[in-house]
């Protein structure tokens, strides 16, 4: 009885373990490697992301997106595995969320850029300001001192030499109209301009509440030092920067069409800026 009982034991060992060789090797070759999903903002990652989706078929991909209305998420989705990409973040956020997380997260290019723009609340021109008025910036470490820098830029203020894309509002050494800053969460500024003299808001904010980059009464170079750092990436596991699916998504996404689009639909509150992993230029492709 035992004899026979280890021989039955045995023959539903092997029945099984070649089902799951036979599993595994159909799971290796099903649809799934050829679907690519990303983790985006809705606003304008998805939107950009869905117009790439035809492309990607055309090269046998079909292309999924999964919305994030947060900042953290995206990562912990892919750093899990459950996405093949995310595209919501600039390069100083990911290295900065490598760091702090132990993750190993890389960008595999460049797709736009979303510059701060000063907007009018009570103000109405910079010539218009007085001693006193009020300047809503962003509360977050990037996004104070880029609205510094961009205050430095029209002549504002004066920074201390050297602080660059770490600078706060300490760091200001020339304040000629004695202008006060009130510091707030970036998204909530659009929402404060008729409160303050003057708001400093993110592009995608401005997107969000109604506002056009041409109401700006100035906007960040897109050829200055926070363009390339705060260029929002296509990011992946570092493992997978040379994968098929990662070039296929970011030939389509650093394309011609891509760029049209983007400055067809965001009036200049997002602007394509086309680098590699390496933060050199690239030139945008015709597919």
């Amino acid at each position: 009885m035992k004899k026979r009982f280890s021989l039955v034991a045995l023959f539903l060992s092997v029945v099984l373990a070649l089902t799951a060789c036979g599993s595994s090797g159909s799971s290796s070759s099903s649809s799934d490697d050829k679907t690519i999903t990303v983790g985006a903002s809705p606003t304008p990652h998805a939107e950009i992301l869905e117009q790439v989706k035809d492309d990607l078929a055309k090269e046998g991909y079909e292309l999924k997106v999964v919305e994030f209305t947060d900042y953290v998420q995206p990562n912990v989705a892919l750093n899990d595995g459950e996405l093949d990409a995310n595209y919501f973040q600039h390069l100083a956020y990911l290295n900065d969320y490598n760091k702090e997380n132990g993750t190993s997260l890389a960008s595999s290019g460049t797709i736009h850029y979303e510059p701060l723009g000063i907007y009018a609340g009570k103000v109405k021109s910079l010539a218009d300001l007085v001693e006193g008025d009020v300047v809503a910036i962003p509360n977050d470490v990037t996004n104070e001192a880029r609205a510094l820098l961009l205050l430095e830029q029209e002549g504002l203020i004066k920074l201390k030499d050297g602080v660059g894309l770490t600078a706060t509002v300490k760091d200001i050494e020339e304040n000629p109209k004695g202008l006060k800053f009130e510091e707030l969460e970036a998204a909530q500024i659009s929402r404060s301009l008729q409160d303050v003299a003057l708001g400093i808001i993110n592009g995608n904010y401005a997107i969000d509440a109604g506002l056009s980059a041409k109401d700006a009464l100035a906007t960040e170079k897109s050829d200055g030092e926070a363009s390339k750092t705060y260029g929002n990436v296509l990011a992946v596991k570092e493992e997978n920067l040379e994968s098929e699916k990662t070039k296929a998504l970011l030939k389509v996404l650093q394309s011609v069409k891509v760029e049209d689009y983007i400055n067809e639909h965001y009036d200049g509150a997002v602007v394509p800026l086309f680098l590699d992993k390496d933060q050199n230029p690239v030139q945008a492709t015709n597919d």
